[in-house]
């Protein structure tokens, strides 16, 4: 009976390390996942701080060298762009409007033209030619 009872505790106790190494190897595979995942964040960040300074520079090289008057020419030339920009879109509206107006015109005339051609269809005599002809 004794030796029974040692054996069921044997199983149990080795069930129990078993389900523990399992649990343990699960956590330790998450670990080493985070830890890399957290080196690939690291390498990223600082790859992207480098760009951000590289940037950084870059503008400061090209505030240096536009002076202010060039900064001032350069905005007042993209004003003047603007406007001539909203003067071409007005000045495009007016043709653009004749053009939307003449299709409608037309397609007014087509309708009236079909309704006459319906109408002189109404009116004309049937054909009393046995072969067929008008």
């Amino acid at each position: 009976m004794q030796a029974a009872i040692a054996d069921s505790r044997s199983r149990h106790d080795q069930s129990a390390v078993e389900t523990h190494e399992r649990i343990e190897a699960a956590w330790r595979e998450r670990a080493l996942n985070a830890e890399a995942e957290l080196a690939r964040a690291q390498k990223e960040i600082f790859t992207e701080r480098q760009r951000i300074g590289e940037l950084m520079g870059c503008l400061r090289d090209f505030g240096q060298t536009v002076p202010g008057e060039s900064v001032q020419a350069l905005v007042s030339e993209n004003t003047n762009l603007e406007h001539r920009v909203q003067q071409l879109t007005r000045e495009h509206r007016l043709p653009q409007e004749r053009v939307e107006g003449s299709r409608s015109n037309l397609r007014f005339a087509d309708k009236r033209i079909a309704d006459l051609e319906a109408q002189l269809l109404e009116l004309r005599p049937p054909a009393s030619d046995t072969t067929g002809q008008p």
